[in-house]
Order: structure tokens, then C-alpha cells, then sequence
């Protein structure tokens, strides 16, 4: 079964995980490391990297692909995890997978609710963007997409087709400054414990891809930043 290396940079959350198996269905964890501190990313990527495989009692030259959260996210984050993921695909001649920040974020609550029938509730995932904009999507029990990633200010008129089906479970980052103008909604239900983007679960999607063959171009493949990138207005100078 295909060993696959899954890094995740999308937040000041750092993560690598390794994992075994070709599918969901088979897929085995061996070993993770997570950081919840600021700019660890820069600093430690490359150490967890290594704990992570040997933990785990493999090399990095056993690898059969590696994987790496393809955004939304931060901008800095998602370029140190790429070009970190390029690297080691390049120097070990493996390919590489990709996967949606929001999609492996689904993935951690889905086995948390019912699927399969009328009451089963929408999925949407949050990221922090600025002030009330969040980079968000939405899916079913199942991971099948009802709504496409999308960077959205959220109001108190959000998701109206969502809601109007039935139950949306919010979550991630994003869903904490999106409660207030959310909550009167009776369809809305807001996880308290913040749920993190993590290689755990993009290691769990990077085992589907890899066992579909959906590679990406090493050369090619840029991160999923969603949107042009904002800096801070430089100040006027006074002489």
C-alpha cells in the first residue's frame, strides 16, 4: 500500500502526518505532528517532516507520493508548504497530491454526522480571512460538494439555500466571528471547539487521489490562494 507524506500549512497550525493505504476505506495513520504557535512553519516544517518518518520507522526515500494542503489559507503558510512539498518531490523524483484546506477540514467532523438521510446536515468549513470575510465551502455527510470554495463577507443574509434545506454545521476559525450574525437562523449549528486544518485528514483525501491518480504537475502546481493577495497600505511619508 502507497506511503504518503501530507503536509498542511494553510494556518499559524503546522502539520505533517504520514499514512498508509490506498483509500479511504483503508487508509492507516502512523504518525503526526501538529504546532499551534505563530511562524512555526518556517521554522519547524522541515523538523516535523523528519520525526514524522521516522517515527513512524520508514525513510523518506520509501515515500510513494507527497501531499500538502493546497489553500485557501494564509499566503505565506501555503507557499512555505508547497514549495516545501515541490522540493521533496523534486529531490526524491515522488508526485505529488494536493487537497483543499476546506475539503480535508469537512473530512475531521463528517464521521460525527448521521449520513444518508433527509435530516443529515450541510458541512461548511471556515477559515479567518479579514474582518467579517471568511474562505468557506460546503458539503454533505458523504464529502460530495454543495457549495464551491468562496472567499465571502458573511451577514445576516448568508447562505440562504443552505439554510433553507435543512441543518449547516459551521466550523473552523471563521464560524467563531460569523456566529453572531448567524445564530438566528434555526438551521445554524456552530461547533465550539475550533477545528484546525490538519495533515491528519489531508493525508485521508490524499489517499483517494492518490488511488484515482489525480497527480498534480510538480513544475506547474501553484497554491490555491482564492484571491489576489492584500498588503498593508504603506504609510505616507512626510518630509
Amino acid at each position: 500500500m502507497p506511503l504518503i507524506l501530507s503536509i498542511d500549512t494553510s494556518t499559524t497550525v503546522c502539520s505533517v502526518a504520514l499514512h498508509q493505504g490506498d483509500g479511504l476505506q483503508t487508509v492507516r495513520l502512523l504518525s503526526c505532528y501538529e504546532l499551534f504557535a505563530e511562524k512555526s512553519s518556517s521554522g519547524m516544517l522541515t523538523t516535523l517532516i523528519r520525526d514524522a518518518v521516522r517515527q513512524a520507522g520508514h525513510q523518506l526515500t520509501e515515500l510513494d507520493a507527497v501531499a500538502v494542503a493546497k489553500g485557501p489559507g494564509s499566503y505565506t503558510g501555503l507557499r512555505i508548504g508547497v514549495s516545501t512539498a515541490k522540493g521533496l518531490c523534486f529531490a526524491l523524483d515522488k508526485p505529488l497530491l494536493a487537497v483543499n484546506t476546506l475539503e480535508a477540514m469537512a473530512e475531521q467532523v463528517r464521521p460525527f454526522y448521521e449520513s444518508g438521510t433527509a435530516e443529515s446536515p450541510a458541512l461548511c468549513p471556515m477559515i479567518d480571512a479579514r474582518r467579517m470575510e471568511v474562505y468557506c465551502a460546503a458539503y454533505d455527510p458523504e464529502g460530495a460538494e454543495l457549495m464551491p470554495t468562496t472567499a465571502l463577507v458573511v451577514d445576516e443574509t448568508s447562505f440562504p439555500d443552505l439554510l433553507s434545506r435543512g441543518p449547516v454545521v459551521f466550523f473552523g476559525n471563521g464560524a467563531a466571528k460569523c456566529r453572531a450574525v448567524l445564530a438566528h437562523q434555526p438551521n445554524a449549528v456552530f461547533i465550539d471547539e475550533v477545528i484546525h486544518p490538519s495533515a491528519r485528514t489531508v493525508g485521508r483525501r490524499a489517499a483517494a487521489a492518490f488511488e484515482a491518480g489525480r497527480f498534480e504537475d510538480v513544475a506547474a502546481f501553484e497554491p490555491f490562494y482564492l484571491k489576489d493577495f492584500q498588503g498593508t497600505k504603506p504609510k505616507k511619508l512626510v518630509v
